[in-house]
């Protein structure tokens, strides 16, 4: 059985932006082929700029 490439993508975001990102994710990896992907959508706790000590939503944007 032949392996197939993979490509993982990781994307934080607010939750009012997630209905747009998972379509314009679904409309673009779309071939209708074995292989297309899937999308798991899962709860960030929290979330940290490093730089500037933001956190949550601010870390965000």
């Amino acid at each position: 059985m032949a392996m197939l490439p993979k490509l993982k993508i990781e994307i934080a975001a607010s939750d009012d932006q997630c209905p747009r990102i998972v379509e314009a994710i679904q409309m673009a990896a779309n071939t209708g082929s074995i292989g297309d992907g899937k999308i798991f959508v899962l709860d960030i706790e929290s979330a940290l700029r490093v730089r500037t000590g933001e956190s949550d939503e601010m870390a965000l944007s």
